[in-house]
């Protein structure tokens, strides 16, 4: 059973960014956190990921852009994202 690769891009005193990852917490779920606080070049790199969005915090489960703090919290609401977050162990 494989595990799904999850990815967050985050500022380290972000209030989403911690919302964020306490819902992924709380999912108790392995994630890989890229903490790009001020770095110009890693936010390009996540913007041409995201399609050019540079907000922070930046979602991923297996390469599949989530969107944002908001987007996750709407996916957990609708009952979506455990079946995301699970995906990867099919």
């Amino acid at each position: 059973m494989a595990t799904p690769n999850i990815e967050i891009y985050t500022w380290s005193r972000c209030p989403f960014c911690i919302r964020a990852k306490a819902l992924l917490d709380q999912k108790s779920v392995d994630y890989t956190e890229y903490c790009i606080d001020g770095d110009e070049d890693a936010r390009d790199k996540m913007a041409e990921r995201t399609h050019g969005k540079r907000s922070v915090p930046q979602i991923f489960v297996d390469g599949q852009h989530l969107g944002g703090c908001d987007d996750i919290y709407g996916l957990d609401q609708r009952g979506q994202l455990d079946q995301l977050l699970a995906a990867g162990q099919a």
